[in-house]
């Protein structure tokens, strides 16, 4: 077993119920040992219902040097600061998506990482998950042969959502920033990096407050950026992948993320859940669904709590803990998560000038090992031996 790594948890909110209880359950590298909040009483609820040793203040967590890695959870307009703050203070960081807001922090804070020999890690990690790891596997063995395109589709009524959760009113609030990142994020992991982007883009209308039990004299508003994107990305394979990303339609979900190969045809099902179906289309054959051949898929086997749909959140942390450790590079890396925000920031681009955007960063994300399975037989559950094997 390798050295547990001493992490804090940074922002309460939604989306910390399924990372603190993960971190504390899942993961035997981690030991998560406080939780921070601008708002203290927020981490002291969380501290108290999950049994967290301790409550801190942001600055204090920067401070105290027996803390390795922070887990950023607040808002995408606040990632920033935070997690400068905290390379600067000699911790390692795996933050939500996206990294930054815009690409000139992102790529100034992993050249700050990079000058400090720190890691950085960065959401999406579903592609971790048992759907797009399983998805993974069917291409880098041939079952479609060669990938020549594709078509990636999500939409919402991302306006009224930010009625809700009110933070996707600011910057990154856009559907392409909040949801379509994990869209970019499975392609990317399952084709490589992109070369080039072309695209069409509209802005989210000026939203009335609809919902009765919302304040009724909140002023309207309109989330910042292209809330419609319509996008072909070239990537440096060859591939051709056609991406509609709609947040000013109706909350009746429509996902679909396929490709299209010489061999056959590959549905991968939803990119922001770990365990969707992922299958294969052969001609002439009917439309067959493949086993899962990783673990991580979605199941959790404690008690309840909201969003727990959101799954096996926090395994990109977890396996970046084990190479920390191992001295080795992790998968959902800093230039990946710069490569998924130079993507988005390119589609802006394009749309606004209507010129094509050369993406100038590269990655690498290495598939999990297959073969390991989050239950196997009397409950008994293997799958973070993938993520300490390198």
């Amino acid at each position: 077993m390798e050295r547990k790594v001493t992490t804090a948890v940074v922002g309460c909110g939604m989306i910390s119920n399924i990372y603190i209880k993960n971190l504390k359950n899942l993961f035997s590298i981690i030991d998560l040992v406080a939780v921070a909040n601008r708002n203290r009483a927020a981490a002291e609820q969380k501290a108290a219902e999950y049994g967290i040793e301790r409550v801190m203040s942001i600055d204090e967590v920067a401070a105290d040097p027996a803390i390795e890695l922070v887990i950023c959870l607040t808002p995408a307009y606040a990632h920033y600061d935070l997690i400068k703050r905290m390379l600067e203070a000699g911790k390692h960081v795996w933050t939500e998506k996206t990294m930054t807001v815009t690409v000139e922090q992102a790529r100034e804070l992993v050249a700050l990482a990079d000058a400090k020999g720190l890691y950085l890690g960065v959401a999406p990690d579903t592609v971790l998950g048992a759907g797009t790891q399983t998805a993974r596997r069917a291409l880098d063995t041939g079952m479609i042969g060669e990938v020549s395109s594709g078509i990636a589709v999500i939409n919402r009524n991302q306006s009224l959502n930010a009625e809700v959760f009110t933070f996707l009113r600011g910057n990154g609030g856009s559907l392409p920033y909040d949801v379509g990142i994990y869209y970019i994020g499975t392609l990317l992991c399952l084709l490589g990096p992109v070369a080039q982007v072309h695209a069409f883009g509209a802005p989210a209308r000026r939203h009335e407050p609809e919902f009765l039990f919302r304040n009724a004299e909140e002023e309207p508003w309109t989330i910042p950026g292209s809330n419609v994107i319509s996008a072909s990305l070239r990537f440096v394979s060859g591939a051709l992948v056609s991406v509609h990303f709609d947040g000013n339609t109706v909350n009746a979900e429509q996902h679909s993320l396929t490709l299209f190969g010489s061999r056959g045809i590959l549905r991968v099902g939803d990119p922001d859940k770990f365990n969707s179906p992922v299958s294969l289309i052969y001609a002439g054959q009917p439309e067959c669904v493949l086993p899962f051949t990783h673990g991580y898929d979605g199941r959790n086997t404690v008690d309840a709590t909201p969003f727990d749909f959101y799954g096996h959140r926090g395994v990109g942390a977890a396996e970046m803990a084990y190479a920390i450790r191992q001295g080795r590079p992790n998968r959902c890396s800093k230039e990946y998560g710069l490569h998924c925000l130079e993507i988005l920031e390119a589609m802006e681009r394009s749309a606004a000038t209507g010129e094509t955007v050369a993406i100038e960063s590269r990655f690498e994300m290495k598939p999990l090992k297959p073969g390991y399975y989050s239950s196997v037989g009397f409950g008994r559950g293997d799958a973070e031996r993938s993520l300490a094997e390198g």
